[in-house]
């Protein structure tokens, strides 16, 4: 049995870093165990110009300096922090143009543009109705540009059930999206489903200079559980993300392909940070907190299927796909966790007395990271 992983440093392709305070609470796990991270743009406001993405970029650099300075952190420590490197990532409303578009691709900060449907999840009230109708003209400046488009990949139709609204993104937008604009690098975000799946695997190609068309990130939530666990022993608000978690056979359709090997598939833990008694309330927030613990919930996903085995598949996944899908470098240096119970925190600090309660909170899990260099 495999006792050590080591690894290029990992990036996080898909992470909510919220700010102010929250953003001061929260950065530094991320910056602990990954070298970069798509960084999403869902603010009150939401970040919807290159101007700010540039400023968000710099509150969170200059939260992780104030955690370096006043955090318990050893000098190794801080060192891997300070190499931290957020990725910038516009919001795409009505009103982007493709100048704004032609402005991120020359800006070398902002790496995206997100779609979220209007009304999917948290803070996407401002996000697009009618992708085609309205942004056709900002979609065609991205293939130009080859700006990736991210996609939170669920339609709104209150008359299409929560666990089929994935499903049914892919036949009503997805379809329609890759015909009318072949040559859009597109991010399949957060996928939970065996029809995602599918439809990336069979749908990727690769544009003029060899880069991948289309991808998908999976979460760790996704690949180790099903629906089950949001009604394990009662109903689990901690467990409840956007899109849902689904059954089991859509569980293992992730698992199939995180472990392919397939360039298509990376890592992106979508962690979402909201303060314990914003889960726990009448009507809880969306999201699901993993940064602090994500890469050993990766590992014992891929234990399971006995992946892991193979650590190259689990560095691909990890480390090795998304810069290839961005055309940024591998990551230097060293990432290494060794087989070590531990077990993870009921709460975590944070702006509220409540504090954070992450996923997997009470657990027991097999891998600690000992090293990011």
């Amino acid at each position: 049995m495999i006792q050590t992983i080591q690894i290029a440093p990992p990036d996080d392709w898909h992470l909510h870093l919220r700010d102010g305070e929250a953003l001061e609470c929260v950065v530094a796990a991320t910056a602990l165990n990954f070298r970069r991270a798509i960084v999403m743009p869902n603010l009150r406001p939401p970040v919807t110009t290159v101007d700010q993405a540039v400023a968000y970029r710099g509150r969170i650099l200059a939260a992780i300096e104030k955690a370096c300075a006043t955090g318990n952190y050893t000098v190794e420590e801080k060192a891997a922090m300070r190499r931290f490197d957020p990725l910038m990532v516009l919001y795409l409303t009505g009103a982007t143009s493709p100048h704004e578009i032609e402005k991120a691709a020359n800006s070398g900060v902002v790496k995206a543009v997100k779609l979220y449907p209007a009304g999917a999840t948290t803070n996407s009230d401002a996000g697009v109705s009618d992708l085609l109708g309205q942004c056709g003209a900002v979609l065609h400046a991205m293939e130009e540009h080859g700006v990736p488009l991210l996609v939170h990949g669920e339609v709104t139709d209150t008359d299409v059930d929560v666990f089929d609204r994935e499903a049914a993104f892919v036949e009503t937008v997805m379809r329609p999206l890759r015909t009318r604009f072949p040559n859009l690098r597109v991010v399949f975000e957060h996928i939970t489903t065996e029809q995602a799946a599918t439809f990336v695997t069979e749908n990727s190609g690769r544009d003029s200079q060899g880069r991948l068309l289309l991808a998908a990130t999976i979460t760790p939530q996704h690949l180790l559980y099903n629906r089950n666990a949001l009604f394990k022993g009662g109903l689990q608000p901690h467990w409840y993300c956007l899109p849902v978690l689904k059954r089991e056979v859509h569980r293992k359709a992730l698992l199939k392909a995180a472990t392919s090997g397939l360039p298509q598939f990376f890592l992106g833990t979508d962690s979402a940070p909201h303060a314990k008694h914003l889960k726990e309330m009448s009507c809880g927030c969306a999201g699901c907190y993993s940064a602090p613990y994500a890469m050993a919930m990766y590992a014992e996903a891929f234990e399971q299927v006995g992946a892991l085995n193979d650590v190259s598949l689990f560095e691909q996944f990890c480390s090795l796909n998304g810069p290839a899908f961005y055309g940024l470098p591998v990551n230097e240096g060293a990432f290494v966790m060794q087989r070590k119970k531990f077990e993870v925190p009921t709460s975590l600090p944070f702006v509220t007395e409540s504090g954070i309660v992450p996923l997997r909170a009470g657990e027991t899990l097999d891998w600690t990271v000992t090293r990011l260099v």
